[in-house]
């Protein structure tokens, strides 16, 4: 079977070479990290002769490896050696900032079948945990060879997703049956895992981890400074964009009531330039120096928390544009009156719940600036709107340690 999916995985860079380096000439970005996409790692990666079970944890992206701060604390305080796998530029850079001297942090490979061998044979973990989902047949595979068990934590498979692989047929269920347990954010998600091949008996609810990751906390280090350096005015009202996306930044802008300020933080590097061309003349952190004006750009990875605590109001993105919404616990968790969009299927179960317990607004394009306008004009609703946010967010807590124990079962140590 592996030499059939290593031959659709040639096809496929064979039919999509050209796009890549179309694209690499356009950009003029070239990728350095090829050898590490082809399964070898630093020396400093490979496991030492040291008596620590060893865990791979696969987080795909900035969301993921952020949603794992807590566990990796959690896992490393009872004796764990952790190694962090990310796929995406973003990601990597992030699991750098946060574990980076601690921890191991690798790219995860191509799941050519030699690549996984070379990756494996490097990293030799007891353990594999993936976060959320992200399934590749050579991988389990080969983990299933080698007596790997493989986990899901955080387990969110959305109906989209839940199509694409079901049109894999057999394959998939295949794939899925190699799984050892999964631990899934809800019944729904819990039912479509099912659905795709994976044992009941495998399959718990447990929750989401990200609601663990809100700090409930007044101030977070290096705001002031963050305002300061940028020219923010703290005696006029601020909105801060987060996790914006292309088509977002317009209608931001356009809704901005006379004499805020706003501060956009797009999600993706690759959209810096496009969102400073529809902010014209704002100042941008990379710039190094404060400004004059009212718009400002927040076109630098790791200081979003630092964004947020300045702002009057949030403004969450990827939720006006159809890219399924991001993730709102960072702002309301820190006293932040947050609005998100209505696209919002990937995070559809904690938006329902801050929602319906009065601690998030949920608005259309159209209602965007009437929103914006009633909240900066009532600072008592603000403060009611955090309130009930972070009551519902501390309800939600406490999957991480669940999750941790899991690990410790599957490795065989005791639980606390």
């Amino acid at each position: 079977m592996r030499w059939i999916v290593d031959g659709v995985y040639l096809v496929v860079v064979l039919v999509s070479s050209p796009i890549w380096l179309f694209r690499m000439v356009r950009t003029g970005k070239i990728r350095t990290d090829w050898p590490a996409r082809f399964g070898r790692v630093d020396p400093g990666a490979r496991r030492s002769s040291g008596d620590r079970p060893r865990v791979l944890i696969h987080a795909v992206s900035v969301g993921e490896v952020n949603a794992i701060r807590g566990l990796v604390a959690t896992l490393d305080a009872r004796g764990v050696d952790v190694v962090v796998a990310t796929t995406t530029d973003t990601g990597t850079r992030r699991a750098r900032s946060l574990f980076e001297g601690r921890h191991v942090v690798v790219r995860f490979p191509f799941d050519f079948s030699g690549v996984i061998r070379r990756f494996l044979s490097a990293v030799e973990p007891d353990l594999v945990v993936l976060v959320e989902l992200e399934v590749w047949p050579n991988f389990l595979g080969a983990c299933s060879r080698r007596g790997v068990p493989v986990l899901v934590i955080n387990g969110r498979l959305t109906p989209r997703s839940r199509r694409r692989y079901g049109l894999l047929g057999p394959l998939v269920r295949g794939t899925f049956r190699r799984l050892s347990w999964i631990g899934a954010q809800d019944e729904a998600y819990a039912g479509r895992f099912i659905e795709l091949g994976v044992p009941e008996e495998r399959v718990e609810v447990v929750g989401n981890m990200k609601w663990d990751n809100a700090r409930c906390e007044e101030g977070v280090d290096g705001s002031w400074a963050l305002g300061q350096e940028l020219g923010i005015d703290p005696k006029r009202p601020l909105v801060v964009a987060g996790s914006t996306a292309p088509g977002e930044h317009e209608l931001i802008l356009a809704s901005l009531p006379p004499g805020t300020q706003l501060l956009c933080a797009p999600r993706k590097p690759e959209w810096f330039n496009a969102a400073a061309d529809v902010l014209e003349g704002c100042t941008r952190r990379s710039d190094g120096r404060p400004g004059d004006g009212d718009l400002y750009l927040l076109d630098t990875i790791g200081e979003l928390s630092q964004a947020y605590d300045l702002a009057d109001v949030a403004v969450v993105g990827r939720s006006f544009v159809d890219l399924h919404g991001s993730d709102v616990t960072e702002p309301i968790g820190l006293g932040v009156a947050t609005i998100i969009g209505p696209a919002v299927d990937d995070f559809r179960l904690m938006v329902d719940a801050l929602v319906s317990g009065g601690g998030l607004l949920q608005l259309s394009a159209d209602e965007l600036r009437g929103g914006l306008e009633q909240l900066l004009a009532d600072p008592s609703r603000r403060l009611e709107m955090a309130r009930r946010g972070r009551a519902v967010i501390l309800e939600h807590q406490g999957a991480t340690s669940a999750y941790a124990d899991r690990v410790m079962s599957m490795l065989g140590a005791p639980e606390h």
